[in-house]
């Protein structure tokens, strides 16, 4: 067990790196020059050099490389200078506040994925080749291919401008964190429904499933206790890893509801040319991605002893 975690630790480790370098060699990639974005027309000589020195551009590329993983070792993941209408504050702070509202709107939407999915897979399973299987499946379909940026404005139009059940854009609160969290968890229930669907019919055709209901057991305590367990192991994996992608944030879904979080954060870091902020945000965001592949991968190593020989 510990090759096996030491192997997906530094597998780990070189894709942040190289992460690293490529988001670092891409902004500078981007035409444009931030000083001039950052500093506006009216900048003074001294105030540009300044600015020019506060974001490092002043040194030679291979510096200014060693500068941000220097900030990355301090934890501080460097310094915003003027950006952000002049907030000071370093990077790791400026995330550090607008994480919190990530992280619950990603255990929302994701409670909402799975108390809708599971239901409907099992379901749909249950009722193979029949209507209702039609419905579900269509359903599925449906919420998979309606795109956020459309499904999100349609929320607020029904449910806060057309019906005032709940709140806006801007608005704080446990009832304002509902539309956002069905917006993001309603494309990852569709997800979720169907690969629920897909291992219980595989695992409903078992002989093991087939045992328990020859012994006499109730329906319920076979769909529950002997398929549903067998069947939630790839259901898992796509759990871990979209719960990884809803930390590293949903950018239309914070920009329509005028949510904070990483998502905007990150589109604001683009808007101003904030060097820094864009590095620090998409660095986090990989560390997410990273981290959470481990997770599953070690759960899936004491689930399957194999896996951990692979």
């Amino acid at each position: 067990m510990g090759a096996f975690l030491l192997r997906r630790l530094g597998s780990g480790l070189i894709t942040i790196l190289g992460v690293s370098v490529l988001v670092f060699a891409f902004l500078h990639i981007v035409p444009g020059d931030p000083v001039d974005h950052l500093a506006g027309g009216e900048a003074t000589a001294a105030q540009r050099e300044q600015l020019e020195k506060c974001l490092g551009l002043d040194k030679s590329l291979p510096m200014q490389f060693v500068t941000f993983l220097g900030h990355i070792a301090d934890f501080t993941l460097g310094n915003q200078c003027a950006g952000g209408g002049g907030d000071k504050r370093t990077v790791a702070s400026r995330i550090a506040d607008v994480f919190p509202h990530t992280v619950w709107l990603a255990l929302a939407g994701m409670l909402v994925a799975i108390v809708l999915a599971l239901p409907l897979g099992v379901l749909a399973a249950v009722k193979r080749g029949t209507w209702i299987d039609t419905l579900a499946t269509t359903t599925s379909l449906s919420a998979v291919a309606m795109p956020q940026m459309m499904f999100a404005p349609l929320l607020l139009f029904w449910f806060f401008l057309t019906l005032g059940w709940l709140p806006g854009p801007g608005e704080v609160g446990l009832a304002a964190l509902i539309l956002p969290a069905f917006s993001v968890g309603t494309h990852l229930m569709a997800m979720l429904a169907r690969m629920t669907r897909s291992s219980m019919v595989e695992v409903l055709g078992e002989d093991y499933v087939r045992t328990a209901r020859a012994k006499g057991l109730p329906e319920s305590r076979v769909l529950f206790v002997h398929a549903l367990r067998n069947a939630l192991l790839p259901v898992i994996t796509i759990v871990g890893l979209q719960f990884g992608s809803m930390l590293s944030g949903a950018i239309v879904v914070e920009n329509v509801f005028g949510r904070p979080g990483l998502g905007s954060t990150l589109l604001q870091g683009i808007t101003e040319r904030n060097y820094p902020l864009v590095q620090g945000v998409v660095l986090v965001i990989a560390v997410i991605y990273v981290g959470v592949n481990i997770l599953v991968d070690i759960a899936y190593g004491f689930a399957d002893p194999r896996i951990r020989r692979a």
